[in-house]
C-alpha cells in the first residue's frame, strides 16, 4: 500500500455514487487522474459481479498505462492493472476484462468480442494537453484519411454507440449524451501555479506530481 492510496471510505463513496447515477454514461472531468482511475475501475469490477460479460479497458497510450499500474490510488487496482497489462485479456469471476488503446490498430481482439455480451467500458485520457498518439508509418495514407473522417472523440463515441454502460475519464473534455461526475473529495487546483517567481506551465499534467 503507498501513503498517499485512498482510504476504503473515500473509495466506497466514490464507487457509491457511480452506483447511484441514474446516467448510463458518465463523464469524470477532475484533475487527479490516478484517483478517478481507481474509483473508477472498482465500479467496474463491481458492476462486473452482477452483470458478467465482456468489460473493456481503453488507455490513450502504452505510456498512460504504465502510469496508471505505478499511480492508481489502491493496491487492488495496481495489481490487477498490472496482471492485464501484458495479455491484454484477463478473467475475472464469470466476466473478462479487454485491454486496448486510442491506437485503432490495438481494436482487433476488442473488435471481436460479442457486441451482445459487452457490458461495459472504461475510457481514460491523459490529464496533459497533447496530440493523441497515433503513430502509424509515414506510408499508411488509408490509416491517415480514416482517421480524418472520424470525430475527435472518436476513442469513446465509437464504444458510446454499442457498450450500455461507459465511463470516460478526462480533464477539459466535452461529449455527448453524459452525466458529469464531480467527487468532493477532490480539491480542484489551479491550472498555473506560482512559486518563487517561477511560473509552472499550465499543459503540465500536475497528477503526475503527486
Amino acid at each position: 500500500m503507498q501513503k498517499r492510496d485512498l482510504d476504503k471510505n473515500t473509495l466506497y463513496e466514490g464507487v457509491k455514487a457511480l452506483i447511484d447515477c441514474a446516467s448510463n454514461h458518465i463523464h469524470l472531468p477532475q484533475q487527479k487522474l490516478y484517483t478517478l482511475f481507481s474509483v473508477a475501475f472498482q465500479y467496474m469490477l463491481f458492476k462486473s459481479t452482477k452483470e458478467p460479460g465482456f468489460y473493456i479497458v481503453r488507455v490513450e497510450d502504452s505510456y498512460l498505462l504504465d502510469k496508471l499500474q505505478k499511480k492508481s490510488k489502491d493496491m487492488s487496482t495496481r495489481k490487477f492493472l498490472q496482471s492485464l497489462a501484458l495479455p491484454r485479456r484477463l478473467k475475472y469471476g464469470n466476466s473478462t476484462f479487454v485491454l486496448d488503446f486510442f491506437n485503432i490498430s490495438t481494436w482487433a481482439m476488442t473488435n471481436d468480442l460479442p457486441k451482445e455480451k459487452i457490458k461495459g467500458a472504461l475510457v481514460v485520457k491523459n490529464a496533459s494537453k497533447k496530440p493523441i498518439g497515433m503513430e502509424f508509418d509515414e506510408e499508411d495514407e488509408a490509416m491517415k484519411q480514416m482517421l480524418a473522417s472520424l470525430p475527435d472523440d472518436y476513442y469513446y463515441s465509437t464504444l458510446q454507440e454499442f457498450v450500455p454502460n461507459t465511463v470516460v475519464i478526462a480533464f477539459e473534455e466535452d461529449f455527448q449524451n453524459v452525466e458529469s461526475i464531480n467527487f468532493p473529495f477532490i480539491k480542484e487546483e489551479p491550472r498555473e501555479k506560482v512559486s518563487s517567481g517561477v511560473k509552472i506551465a499550465s499543459n503540465i499534467n500536475l497528477d503526475d506530481l503527486e
